[in-house]
C-alpha cells in the first residue's frame, strides 16, 4: 500500500471513529481528563534492564524505566496530583526584574494548580505583600497564559522599606493568614531572599503577637503555624553563589551580543575603539562571557582588577592588535570594575586613556537597562520553568524542621541548597573583595567562572611565539552539517594551538577536502572576527573518511599532520568511529584525533549539548511566538511546526517547553492514533476557554506515517466549527543565523579543552621520532555531561548508540517531558519517586 494511501485510510478510519466515539464535554473551568502521552520510552531492553538509577542518578532521573510496565505503583503517582490538596502557595517576584522571571511565575502557578493547591500573585513584589487586599490576588490556570515570552514581570516588582521593618512584616503575616497561606515562593536577588528567610524566622513571634492583638484567631494561628520558604534567584548578575546560572542572564547576553554585533561592524567601518559598559553590580560574569563571546581586546571585572601597570600594556594590546590587520577595537568594562587599590575604573577614563595615548577614534557605549529588557531567551524559559516545578515541590514536602532552600542549577540537575548557605558564600565575595583578597573571591565565583577567566586570559593576553621550533602540526576542521558556533570553536582551537607554539592547519570541506589536500596553514589573524560568525567558514560536508583512506593517509604524511580535532554532529562521531578502525590498515591514522559537538540536532553520544543547538532552539522559539502573536485578535487557531533534529527529539521537545506548546511529538516518545485524538480533544476544551491560540511541534522524523500533513489535516478536520490550523515547515533556517551567548562561549572553551588535551596526547604519543597512537582514549570525543567537559573514547560509545536512528540510547532531556504535559494542562501521572534533595554548597563551591 502506498503511503498516499495509508494516510487516506487511516484519516477516514479516525473521522468515522471520532464520531462514534466522543470525549464527554465539560465547563471551561473544569481540569482537563483526557490522558495523553504518559511518559515513557520506547523499549530498548537490551540497554535498560541492568540500569540501576541510584548508582547513576543522571541517566534516567524521573522518567519511569519503561518494560511493559511502570515500576511505580497508580497510588504513588496519584499522589504527586494530590499533594497539594488543602495547601496555598503564594509567589512574588521582588528587586530587579529579569527576563525569565514569568515563566517561573507560570510554572509555579501551574504546577500548584496541578497539585491541588490554591496559588495566589503578590503584585508589587513585598510592598504588596505588606499591602494585602487587591495586591494578593488568587491566579487561575488561564491568567499565566502568554506570560511566557514576555521579559520583565508580569506581576510587577517593588523596592519595599516597609518589610525591611518588623511592622511591615507583621503586616505581610496577617495578610498572609487571613487568606490561609503558608507556603512563599520568592523569585529575586539575594536581598530579596535574605528577607524571606528573615521572614520566615520571625513566623511563630508574629503570629503571636497577631494572636495577642485579636487580628487572628487561635484556630487561624494553629493552621498557619509554620511558614514554607523557597527561593528561585532571578538577576541578570549571575552573582549568587550556589546556582550555575540565575534566571535572566542568558537573555542580558543575548540583549548585550545584538549590541556588539551591531557596534562590530560600524567599529570595522571607521577603524574605531569602542569601549561597552555592561551591568553586573560587583559581579563580572556578563562582562567575562560578552568578552569571551565576541572576541574582545581587553576586559575589566571587579573580580580580577588589572595589574598596576595596566594601561602600559592595554595600549601595548590595541596597537597589536591593529598591527596584525584589525580594524576595530572593543573593550568591555564591569560596572563595578576596579584596580587594586579599589580605584573606579570607568568607562570614561578608559576612552581618555586609549584617545590620549593612542589617538584612536574611540567611543563609548554604556548599555544600560536595555540589558534587562526584551523577550527572554530559550534557555531562561526553560530554566525558569524548570525551577518553578521544582519550587512547588519544595514547598508541598516541606516541615517545620526544612530549612528555607534555594532551587539551583547544577549542570542539566535541579538542586535544593539551603538558602543562607547560599547568602553566605555571596557575602563572602563581597567580604573578600572588600579586603582585596581578589583571589579567594575568584575562587569563590566558582569553576565555571575561573575557567572562563583562564581562556579569556589564554585567548586575549597571551602574544603567540613567533618560533615554531619544537613544536607539533595539529589540523582542524568541520564535518557534517553547518552549526552555528563552529567557527568559535575553531577560532579557539587555532588561537590556543598558536600560543602552544603549534602550527595549526584549517581543512576544508571536511574529509573530503582532507582527502583532496584542501589544506592551509592558519595565522593568528586568520581567525579574526570568526566568534560571532554563523555556519562553517571552513566548509563542511557529510562524507565520511572510510572510502578515502588511502589518499588521507597520504595527506596526512604530506602535511606532517600529528593530531586531528573534528568539529561536527553525528557524521564526525561515526568519522571518528571509521579512523580508529582504519588504524588497523594504515599507521598514518595512528595519530590522536579530538570530536568536538556541533550539530543542532543535539545528537551526539557523549555530551548532553552540542555546539549550534542552543542557536537553533532559540530560532525555533522566535518563530514560534511570532506564529502565535499571528493570530491574535483573529478567531480560534491552532498552528502545527515540524522542527530539524532527525530522528532526535530535543529540538522539539526544549522548544516546546520554551514556547508553551499544546504538544511536542518525537521519535523517542512512541505515539499512537489514539495519542492524537486525545491531543484534538484537549485543544477543543482549551478552545472553550479565554485562551485561543493552541502550538503543536513536531519532530521531523517522529513517524513515518503520521507526516506532518497528516497531522495537519486531521486537525483541519476536527477542528472544523471549533478552530482552524496552520502548518510551518521551520527547515534549514534553524541552521543559520548568528549564534548565540551560550553557543559562542561553549564552543570557545570547548576548542581551548581540545587542544589543550591533543597538546598532552601528541607529546604522549611521540615514540622514536615520530606519533604513533593506538590506544582507545587516543581518540576520543570532548562532551559536557553532569557539571564538566569530559573526553570519552569513541570505541566505548559504541555501546551507547543507537546508530540506525543517529541517536543516543539515552538521552537526559527525556525527564523534561512531563513538565511540558503539565504546563499545558494534560492529567498526566508525575513521578516523584526521583527528586531534587538538598545538598550544601560546600560540597558544590570548588566543583
Amino acid at each position: 500500500m502506498h503511503k498516499e494511501e495509508f494516510h487516506l485510510k487511516l484519516f477516514m478510519c479516525v473521522i468515522q471513529s471520532r464520531r462514534l466515539v466522543r470525549t464527554p464535554q465539560r465547563t471551561a473551568g473544569e481540569a482537563s481528563t483526557s490522558s495523553v502521552l504518559v511518559p515513557k520510552l520506547r523499549p530498548r531492553t537490551d540497554t535498560l534492564k541492568d540500569l540501576d538509577t541510584e548508582d547513576d542518578p543522571d541517566t534516567m532521573e524521573g522518567i519511569p524505566i519503561f518494560k511493559n510496565e511502570w515500576i511505580m505503583t497508580h497510588e504513588e503517582h496519584h499522589a504527586a496530583r494530590t499533594l497539594g490538596i488543602g495547601k496555598a502557595i503564594a509567589v512574588l517576584t521582588s528587586g530587579g526584574d529579569a527576563q525569565g522571571m514569568n515563566a517561573a511565575v507560570r510554572a509555579v502557578v501551574r504546577v500548584g494548580i496541578f497539585t491541588g493547591a490554591r496559588v495566589f500573585f503578590v503584585h508589587e513584589g513585598y510592598q504588596g505583600l505588606v499591602d494585602g487586599g487587591d495586591h494578593i490576588r488568587e491566579a487561575t490556570w488561564e491568567s499565566v497564559s502568554m506570560m511566557l515570552q514576555l521579559g520583565g514581570t508580569v506581576i510587577g516588582s517593588a523596592r519595599c522599606k516597609d518589610f525591611r521593618e518588623r511592622e511591615g512584616r507583621l503586616r505581610a503575616a496577617h495578610n498572609l493568614v487571613k487568606l490561609g497561606i503558608t507556603n512563599l515562593c520568592v523569585i529575586g536577588g539575594d536581598g530579596s531572599l535574605t528577607g524571606a528567610d528573615t521572614f520566615r524566622s520571625e513566623w511563630s513571634d508574629l503570629l503571636n503577637d497577631l494572636q495577642k492583638a485579636g487580628k487572628i484567631t487561635a484556630e487561624e494561628a494553629t493552621k498557619s503555624s509554620f511558614l514554607n520558604i523557597v527561593g528561585l534567584v532571578g538577576s541578570i548578575d549571575n552573582d549568587f553563589c550556589g546556582t550555575d546560572m540565575t534566571i535572566g542572564t542568558d537573555s542580558a547576553l543575548h540583549r548585550i551580543m545584538e549590541i556588539v554585533d551591531a557596534i562590530t561592524t560600524t567599529a570595522q567601518s571607521h577603524q574605531r575603539t569602542f569601549v561597552l559598559e555592561v551591568m553586573g553590580r560587583h559581579c563580572g560574569y556578563l562582562a567575562l562571557v560578552t568578552s569571551l563571546s565576541c572576541g574582545a581586546d581587553w576586559v575589566f571585572i571587579p573580580e580580577c582588577p588589572p595589574d598596576d601597570d595596566w594601561e602600559e600594556h592595554l595600549c601595548r594590546r590595541l596597537s597589536e592588535t591593529r598591527t596584525r590587520g584589525s580594524r576595530l577595537n572593543i573593550i568591555i568594562v564591569a560596572e563595578g570594575a576596579i584596580d587594586r587599590h579599589g580605584k573606579p575604573i570607568t568607562s570614561e577614563s578608559i576612552k581618555d586613556l586609549v584617545v590620549k595615548r593612542l589617538g584612536y577614534d574611540t567611543r563609548v557605549t554604556v548599555l544600560g537597562h536595555v540589558q534587562r529588557g526584551g523577550t527572554p531567551s530559550a534557555f531562561d524559559r526553560i530554566l525558569g520553568s524548570r525551577m518553578g516545578v521544582e519550587a512547588v515541590m519544595a514547598l508541598l514536602e516541606g516541615t517545620p524542621d526544612t530549612p528555607a532552600c534555594v532551587v539551583s542549577l547544577s549542570g542539566n540537575q535541579a538542586v535544593r541548597l539551603p538558602l543562607m548557605e547560599c547568602v553566605q558564600v555571596t557575602k563572602d565575595v563581597t567580604k573578600a573583595m572588600d579586603e582585596k583578597k581578589f583571589d579567594e573571591a575568584l575562587k569563590l565565583r566558582g569553576r565555571s567562572f575561573m575557567n572562563n577567566w583562564e581562556v579569556y586570559k589564554l585567548l586575549a593576553h597571551v602574544r603567540p611565539p613567533v618560533s615554531k621550533s619544537g613544536s607539533f602540526t595539529v589540523a582542524v576542521m568541520n564535518v557534517g552539517a553547518p552549526a552555528a558556533g563552529m567557527n568559535a570553536a575553531v577560532r579557539s582551537t587555532v588561537r590556543i594551538g598558536l600560543i602552544q607554539g603549534n602550527r595549526v592547519l584549517v581543512v576544508h570541506d571536511g574529509f573530503e577536502g582532507l582527502a583532496k589536500g584542501q589544506i592551509e596553514e592558519a595565522g593568528w589573524s586568520y581567525v579574526g572576527g570568526w566568534t560571532g560568525q554563523g555556519g562553517s567558514k571552513l566548509g563542511t560536508k557529510r562524507t565520511l573518511p572510510k572510502k578515502s583512506f588511502e589518499q588521507i593517509s597520504a595527506n596526512i604524511t604530506k602535511f606532517s599532520i600529528q593530531g586531528l580535532v573534528i568539529i561536527g554532529g553525528f557524521e564526525a562521531y561515526t568519522g571518528g568511529l571509521e579512523l580508529m578502525e582504519g588504524r588497523k590498515q594504515f599507521d598514518e591514522l595512528c595519530i590522536p584525533f579530538v570530536v568536538i559537538p556541533a550539530t543542532v540536532s543535539n545528537n551526539v553520544p557523549g555530551s548532553d549539548f552540542s555546539v549550534g543547538a542552543d542557536t537553533a532552539l532559540n530560532t525555533i522559539c522566535t518563530t514560534c511566538d511570532r506564529i502565535k502573536q499571528s493570530a491574535a485578535g483573529t478567531k480560534r487557531r491552532v498552528f502545527i511546526i515540524e522542527t530539524m533534529g532527525g530522528y532526535c527529539g530535543y529540538l522539539a521537545t526544549m522548544a516546546g517547553l520554551a514556547a508553551g506548546a499544546d504538544a511536542a511529538y518525537i521519535f523517542e516518545e512512541p505515539f499512537t492514533i489514539r495519542d492524537l485524538q486525545a491531543n484534538v480533544d484537549h485543544l477543543v476544551q482549551k478552545m472553550k476557554t479565554t485562551v485561543k491560540r493552541g502550538l503543536v511541534l513536531r519532530n521531523e522524523k517522529c513517524n513515518e506515517n503520521y507526516t506532518t500533513d497528516f497531522i495537519f489535516n486531521l486537525y483541519s478536520e476536527e477542528g472544523k466549527g471549533i478552530f482552524d490550523s496552520r502548518k510551518n515547515v521551520l527547515g534549514h533556517m534553524q541552521q543559520g543565523g548568528s549564534p548565540t551567548p551560550f553557543d559562542r562561549n561553549f564552543a570557545t572553551k570547548m576548542g581551548a579543552k581540545a587542544m589543550n588535551w591533543m597538546s598532552g596526547k601528541i607529546k604522549e604519543s611521540y615514540r622514536n621520532g615520530r606519533i604513533f597512537a593506538n590506544t582507545p582514549d587516543s581518540g576520543c570525543v570532548l562532551g559536557m555531561r553532569k557539571r564538566a567537559l569530559v573526553f570519552q573514547p569513541v570505541a566505548e560509545l559504541k555501546e551507547q548508540t543507537d546508530f540506525e536512528h543517529r541517536i543516543p540510547k539515552e538521552q537526559w532531556w527525556l525527564k523534561l517531558r512531563p513538565i511540558l504535559k503539565i504546563l499545558a494542562k494534560y492529567e498526566i501521572d508525575l513521578d516523584t519517586s526521583e527528586h531534587a534533595h538538598l545538598e550544601h554548597i560546600s560540597r558544590k563551591r570548588w566543583l
